[in-house]
């Protein structure tokens, strides 16, 4: 099936062939499914799955326009939305968005959010109101997006690694991370914190700084922060990120969740 999406990457006449058709809506419906995913985790580290990327780009040009009426509103695009959320054990605010080819598994809740194709959220993962999930995606179990955060989406280039947010991370409100970055398990991004490939992440807990770019180590808190730089008209602040401390017991109480938010059902 694979063979048949990098075939008909590298010549766009095969997407006429209907078994190149049936190679790509069968991918599709796999990420729709979680049974496959654009980037995963393995013992060397995570891995993209680029035919799967390919998948989803050639997935568009094979879509008409169609308009989608739900409730009180109206949608005209390419893309199906997810359906069957209630068989699926998710819990979905309105007007919360998500894309057929995204991956929503048992106890994720939306708020009034976006989940773009190809992104998978793993369990019990809370999207809240006015964040968005970009497309391919990674985030992991019992992760927090709190109100306003922007994960980024990556589809091109084909082999860009997606925004990848591990289990038990807390993104604090109004946050952006984008462009591949890396949150590694129980990371802690406090308000407004900025992360793209090249924003320097400083680690300012021990007698020297140590810089990372594009990967946060686990149980890192972390806040914004600015730090002085040269240029030709003088000398200006310039963003960056401060890794001030790790996770503890007293950040846990902070950042979680109120179990009753995270409960889909009670059985009486």
């Amino acid at each position: 099936m694979h063979q048949k999406i990098i075939e008909a990457w590298d010549n766009r006449e095969l997407l006429k062939d209907k078994e190149v058709q049936k190679a790509i809506r069968e991918t599709i419906e796999q990420l729709d499914k979680g049974r496959i995913r654009v980037a995963e985790p393995t013992d060397e580290g995570w891995i993209v799955n680029e035919a799967v990327k390919k998948a989803v780009l050639l997935y568009f040009p094979l879509q008409q326009m169609e308009t989608t009426e739900v409730g009180i509103f109206e949608y005209h695009d390419k893309m199906a939305l997810k359906k069957d959320y209630a068989s699926q054990g998710v819990r979905v605010v309105p007007p919360a968005v998500a894309r057929y080819g995204s991956y929503l598994a048992e106890g994720v809740i939306l708020m009034p959010s976006y989940v773009n194709i190809g992104a998978y959220v793993d369990s019990h993962t809370m999207v809240d109101t006015w964040a968005t999930v970009g497309s391919c995606a990674q985030i992991g179990k019992n992760v927090h997006l709190s109100g306003g955060v922007g994960v980024g989406g990556v589809l091109e280039p084909v082999q860009a690694s997606p925004v990848i947010i591990e289990d038990d991370c807390f993104v604090g409100s109004r946050c952006i991370v984008v462009e591949g970055v890396h949150l590694e398990k129980e990371v802690v991004l406090g308000a407004n914190v900025t992360l793209t490939a090249s924003t320097p992440i400083i680690d300012v807990t021990g007698s020297e700084p140590k810089e990372y770019k594009g990967r946060v180590p686990e149980r890192s808190v972390v806040i914004p922060g600015t730090r002085k730089k040269e240029f030709p008209a003088g000398t200006y602040d310039v963003p960056c990120a401060l890794i001030i401390g790790k996770r503890k017991a007293s950040t846990n109480t902070k950042t979680s969740l109120n179990d009753a938010l995270r409960t889909y059902g009670v059985q009486v």
